[in-house]
């Protein structure tokens, strides 16, 4: 019995895939993730979130490109199956929506509800969330309080 992807049995090689996953316009590369616990870790202390029925989106706009995170806990759903399914509807959708997105670090968060919801309520989700985080204007790299007066100088007077 011959597997789909094994050479042919009269000896000629199978066919080599000719594009590479990186160079593909409707792939998801490897510069378009984020792949070490500190990258997440940075997006949770210091970025913004959303909230949908079944993703929590968090966002950390800095940085040259828009690059995806996701998280999909064995909480939402004990079956690897499902879990999965959760992530490749959510890639698609980023990927869709990656050329309009301004720069910045996107983790996409499953809630329980994801298990339940079909994929067309999936990726709508997904798709909004992520239109929503666009549309957010970028926080000040020294965040939103007004800095701190030179130590020595006198406080500002209120006007008389």
């Amino acid at each position: 019995m011959r597997r789909s992807g094994a050479a042919p049995a009269h000896g000629t090689p199978a066919p080599v895939p000719t594009s590479s996953p990186a160079l593909t316009p409707h792939g998801h590369p490897r510069g378009a993730r984020l792949l070490t616990p500190a990258q997440f870790q940075r997006v949770f202390r210091a970025g913004r979130r959303q909230a949908g029925r079944c993703f929590q989106l968090h966002l950390l706009q800095e940085g040259e490109a828009a690059r995806l995170g996701l998280a999909v806990s064995r909480k939402v759903d004990r079956r690897a199956v499902v879990r999965n399914r959760i992530r490749r509807i959510a890639r698609e959708a980023f990927r869709h929506a990656r050329p309009a997105l301004p720069p910045g670090d996107y983790v996409l968060v499953a809630r329980r509800e994801a298990a339940q919801a079909s994929r067309a309520e999936l990726r709508a989700e997904a798709a909004a969330l992520l239109q929503r985080a666009a549309s957010l204007k970028a926080t000040p790299a020294g965040g939103t309080m007004p800095a701190p007066a030179p130590s020595g100088a006198a406080p500002p007077r209120a006007p008389t």
